[in-house]
């Protein structure tokens, strides 16, 4: 066999296809629209989408205009072509890589009508999508005017986009989009520098009827001035309005040539929720598309001034320390997926250099005053907190006391329990009172897991020759019980919701019945059991409610005027 030469190709539809559907979220077409018309020197952007009628059907329209340079016969080429851009040389330029324009072939039909230099082409691409998958190249019908009357600027009609799936359309997302991640929510204005300060952009959602006017740059909220006025005036919310932005400019330490610009807004939480109203939060019903702090704050990694990918975990060391922030390190020298949706094409070498910039200019922020501050306003929040549910809590008990029934016994207060360790509190001041008034010593108490004590049935014997058992106290007896028949020599509750007949099962499954012995006469008292016919020990149960009453008259009433507090 002879030898040859192959010469690589390129499948042209099917790379078409590939960059056309490589932009994973449909609101891309957004920022692509965008950034050519700030390359084409617009200051003027209109943005609307519609849903139009044609043939019977209802369209997702998108209609992108810009009063920019418009386009030549070569940029319209460029428009069109896969890896063909005019603007490769040009530092200036945000699309260089000839492939954001091929979002717009995701549909039926692309119009554009542009004029430059008082030549007007008007470019109709008909069925892009469904000619990529019957594996044809689109053409493109292009005619040509001369208008020498007509201003320069582009104007693209975009039909069926997305499969004509609108959802993602309304007029609350777009603007959230636009703001956090295109050109137009840059944050060079808050490093001074203003020469696209005046751009406009006039976005129509699919559910609004009249454009909305955006003004250029993300939005940051004001810094607070004065921590202590702050916290004078929220208090213990006074860490969730702090706000402080602190921006640094610079150059990698092993590129010296590359320059970054960075701002950190270290900001509290209302701050956030008062400047974003995609935020949720409690008691707010949120457009849709909305999102949780944790979802979109941080530290973002920027090019063209575009936030590309976050970095939350190259700043704090306690998880989620980096939701304090709402930060932007731009670098010119990441390099992007085709899609834009990561800068993991960026040489390993300059990545550690910003990530080194990055963890030294967060460990700067965490050892100054603005952290300190809002570490402050914290600390002051929660000794505010603590002090404030502490009052709240005895003005709580104090209610509770007042509304609790009481008796006296032997010139003794007692308070009728209202739970577990209440059955616990008296039985303790009843044993003091008159130790003779069970048939039992108490020499231990545990509170681990509810309450029990451990008891001797002898008071008279050495503890270390009597046999020791549990006594299982409860609020309202139920029918299961956490400790073995075999060790629980009697239980004191409150009250019992087992009656008669009724079982109860212990933590080895055993089964006892409930045994109930009406009082013999004057000076006793109705008697409680738990029996099993084959263990020779009836575990007694005292439920107080009942006992103190027949054996000692004791009985509970309210609380008079004279002994509330």
């Amino acid at each position: 066999m002879p030898n040859f030469v192959i010469t690589p190709k390129v499948d042209d539809t099917q790379e078409f296809i590939e960059i056309s559907n490589d932009f994973a979220d449909p609101l891309d077409l957004v920022r692509e629209a965008i950034s050519n018309a700030f390359d084409a020197k617009a200051t003027k952007i209109k943005i609307c989408f519609d849903v139009v009628k044609q043939y019977g059907e209802s369209v997702l329209q998108i209609a992108i205009e810009d009063n920019g340079g418009g386009m030549d016969r070569d940029g319209l080429q460029a428009f069109f072509d896969l890896g063909n851009s005019l603007r490769r040389d040009d530092p200036a330029a945000i699309g260089k890589k000839g492939h954001g324009t091929k979002v717009y072939f995701n549909s039926s039909r692309i119009a554009v009508t542009t004029t430059a230099n008082g030549n007007t082409l008007n470019a109709v691409m008909q069925d892009p999508f469904r000619k990529l998958f019957d594996r044809q190249i689109p053409t493109v019908d292009v005619s040509t005017a001369n208008t020498p009357d007509v201003p320069s600027g582009t104007k693209i009609l975009i039909f069926g986009y997305n499969n004509n799936r609108r959802e993602l359309f309304t007029h609350a997302r777009l603007k959230d989009h636009i703001m956090w991640f295109t050109k137009f929510g840059s944050f060079e204005r808050e490093i001074g520098i203003k020469s696209l300060a005046d751009v406009t952009i006039e976005l129509t959602g699919l559910d609004r009827e009249q454009p909305e006017t955006l003004c250029f740059g993300h939005h940051f909220p004001p810094d607070s001035h004065g921590i202590e006025k702050l916290f004078g005036e929220y208090l213990v919310d006074a860490p969730k309005y702090y706000c402080k932005k602190v921006i640094k400019e610079g150059h990698l330490a092993n590129f010296p040539e590359t320059k970054y610009q960075a701002i950190f807004a270290i900001e509290g939480n209302k701050v956030k929720q008062d400047n974003n109203p995609m935020l949720r939060r409690h008691g707010y019903t949120p457009p849709d598309g909305a999102y949780t702090v944790q979802d979109r704050y941080g530290l973002w990694l920027c090019k063209d001034f575009i936030p590309v990918q976050r970095a939350n975990d190259w700043i704090g060391t306690r998880g989620t320390e980096y939701t304090r922030f709402h930060g932007f390190f731009n670098c010119q020298e990441f390099r992007l997926t085709a899609n834009r949706g990561s800068v993991n094409n960026t040489p390993a070498e300059i990545m550690k250099d910003v990530q080194h910039e990055i963890e030294s200019i967060y460990s700067e922020i965490s050892d100054s005053t603005e952290w300190k501050d809002m570490d402050w306003l914290e600390s002051q929040a929660e000794a505010f907190r603590t002090t404030d549910k502490e009052r709240k809590d005895f003005l709580w008990r104090k209610q509770k006391l007042n509304q609790s029934n009481i008796t006296t016994y032997k010139g003794h207060l007692l308070v009728q329990p209202t739970h577990e360790s209440g059955v616990y509190g008296i039985l303790l001041k009843l044993c003091t009172i008159n130790s003779a008034i069970f048939p039992f010593d108490i020499v231990d108490y545990n509170t681990h897991t509810g309450i029990d004590v451990i008891v001797r049935p002898d008071r008279s014997a050495p503890i270390h020759l009597s046999k020791l058992y549990y006594v299982e106290l409860k609020y309202i007896l139920s029918r299961e019980l956490n400790h073995s028949f075999d060790n629980t020599h009697s239980i004191v509750c409150w009250d019992t919701v087992v009656k008669h007949g009724d079982s109860i099962t212990d933590i080895n499954n055993e089964t006892r019945m409930m045994r109930i012995v009406a009082a013999a006469g004057k000076g006793d008292y109705t008697k409680y059991f738990l029996d099993n016919p084959s263990k020779p020990h009836k575990i007694e149960v005292y439920v107080l409610k009942d006992f103190l009453k027949e054996k000692y008259n004791i009985e509970f009433r309210p609380r008079t005027e004279e002994e509330t507090v």
